[in-house]
């Protein structure tokens, strides 16, 4: 299991990668459960500044759930409500990731590939990579917490034609249905993903994370307490703020420290 989804680190920057690339990456439940726990350990981690998630191999993202498994792990609703929790854990951890989360994409993002895909912050993927969720033609249905994500970002419409209709699409339409920040040639990938994530390590930390969960709270659709609207001022209250004005003034890379 704890090889179903590795984890490396450079600097501030750590990569996940779901690692089953015999099947083209395909989802087992180890994968989902191990997900969750590493994802949480990495948002727990005040040294990172960025995450990386990407496919072993370059042939898949993740092309869905191993369906070779399912006969033993989702053979009635019990097992498959347990198997759900599993899914919901993992997402769940992506959802509340502190740090900015990038998915590099490489050929296949099919279903819980596209789940997991959704769920990050920025997506980079290649002109040969291919999308969509047909599990209307496995009798499944994608559960509340696995439509979130692409409910995000392609709204109610997008997100029906892509159900509905079960449609493996190319990168272009992702791009246009706004599944995909960028894509660039398939050799490309790789350095887009990592020079995305350096990018955003450059930068403050601590502006990174309030960014993030500034932007997702202001998507629930519900007035701002007090306290929310005073936190956009705490930026100034830290030594991150004080480096990057005197950097800025001096003509200076600034050096965050994350405080």
């Amino acid at each position: 299991m704890s090889d179903s989804v590795m984890v490396s680190r450079a600097g501030d920057i750590a990569t996940v990668v779901l690692n089953n690339p015999d099947r083209l990456n395909a989802l087992s439940l180890a994968m989902w459960e191990r997900l969750g726990e590493v994802i949480a350990d990495l948002s727990a981690d005040d040294g990172l500044r960025c995450v990386v998630i990407r496919g072993a191999g370059i042939k898949a993202f993740a092309a869905g759930a191993d369906i070779a498994e399912f006969e033993r792990e989702r053979g009635d609703i019990a097992q498959a409500r347990e198997y759900g929790h599993s899914i919901e854990r993992a997402i769940g951890a992506l959802a509340q990731c502190r740090h900015p989360v990038v998915a590099m994409i490489h050929g296949a993002c099919i279903g819980g590939g596209l789940e997991i895909a959704s769920l990050c912050d920025l997506r980079v993927c290649g002109e040969s990579s291919r999308f969509g969720v047909p599990v209307k033609n496995l009798g499944l249905v994608m559960a509340y917490g696995e439509l979130r994500g692409l409910i995000e970002l392609c709204g109610k419409a997008g997100a029906l034609e892509i159900a509905l209709e079960g449609r493996v699409f190319g990168a272009q339409e992702a791009r246009e249905k706004g599944i995909v920040n960028r894509v660039v040639p398939d050799d490309r990938v790789e350095e887009e993903a990592y020079a995305t994530a350096r990018r955003i390590a450059d930068g403050a930390p601590l502006v990174a994370r309030w960014h993030k969960r500034f932007i997702y709270r202001l998507m629930q659709q519900r007035p701002l307490s007090p306290g929310e609207q005073d936190e956009s001022f705490s930026c100034f209250g830290t030594e991150d703020y004080r480096i990057g004005r005197d950097a800025f003034l001096a003509k200076k890379k600034p050096e965050f420290t994350g405080k």
